[in-house]
């Protein structure tokens, strides 16, 4: 039998998103094009025979921080070796930089035994159909009628290393919703409200302000198409969670935030929502 890795090619990207949506993460329906522009050569695939049997993303994000997701083998090919060979592929991959995960409950103890160590929980909210207050306040505006540069600088804020490729792509993706709000300051909150598999899902959500938080949130709430709409939010942000449960959300699934290395001193009380769990 023949056993290789090897980066995928942008059209097979897809194939990882149909898996992760027979685990049940529900992908984004526009997430293979983003993913790809964050890392080109970040998508590992295992074959067998010439045949996929699992994948992995090692998203390199420069050469101090990266982020490992999209973690998957076929069923009928565990516990023979070839899901450990591309894990190591993987962390190969992304050496010498602090790496982060989010790791679904049942495998934390196998990613403590790599080094990596939980930071906090990512609580995801859903509600079929979630509502707030309208906004009173001044009115969110689409992030593409700013320079792109001043949204970069404010992402920059919250994220462990620039991120623009994949950001640019994220901001105007088909059927992404992206607002930002203004303050006296400049921008005050950014959310992107994008459509998956099954309903939507918000993230990032980062805010200077909990009333800030609230204006994005109720927005892109407002415009968002019929079915559930899902939120993941670091959970020692006990405002994120407050604001969640105000609009009708209760908890759904969780993951682990874990880093194997210096965790990055990020803003939790000002991440609302984050990006995804695939990529951080």
């Amino acid at each position: 039998m023949s056993f290789a890795i090897r980066p995928m090619a942008p059209t097979e990207i897809g194939l990882a998103l149909d898996w992760a949506a027979a685990e049940g993460w529900n992908p984004g329906l526009a997430d293979a094009a983003c993913f790809h522009a964050a890392d080109p050569g970040g998508f590992l695939v295992a074959v067998l025979n010439d045949a996929p049997i699992g994948c992995i993303s090692a998203t390199d994000y420069g050469a101090a921080f990266g982020f490992i997701g999209f973690y998957l083998m076929r069923p009928e090919y565990r516990g023979k070796g070839y899901g450990m060979a591309l894990w190591r592929a993987a962390m190969t991959r992304l050496q010498g930089r602090v790496i982060g995960l989010d790791g679904v409950v049942a495998q934390q103890a196998n990613y403590r035994k790599s080094g990596f160590a939980l930071v906090h929980r990512n609580i995801r909210h859903g509600a079929t159909a979630p509502s707030l207050p309208p906004w009173a306040g001044r009115e969110p505006v689409e992030a593409t009628s700013l320079p792109f540069e001043r949204i970069a600088a404010f992402d920059r804020g919250f994220f462990p290393s620039p991120r623009d490729a994949f950001l640019r792509q994220w901001l105007t993706a088909p059927g992404h919703i992206a607002l930002v709000l203004l303050g006296a300051k400049g921008v005050q909150a950014l959310g992107v409200l994008r459509p998956c598999r099954e309903g939507s899902k918000i993230g990032p959500l980062f805010a200077e302000t909990p009333e800030a938080a609230r204006g994005i949130f109720a927005s892109l709430i407002a415009q968002a198409p019929a079915g559930p709409v899902f939120v993941d939010i670091p959970e020692p942000n006990s405002a994120a969670i407050s604001m969640a449960q105000d609009a009708g959300m209760t908890p759904v699934f969780e993951t682990a935030r874990m880093y194997a290395g210096a965790a990055p001193d990020l803003p939790l009380a000002q991440i609302y929502g984050i990006t995804s769990f695939e990529l951080g």
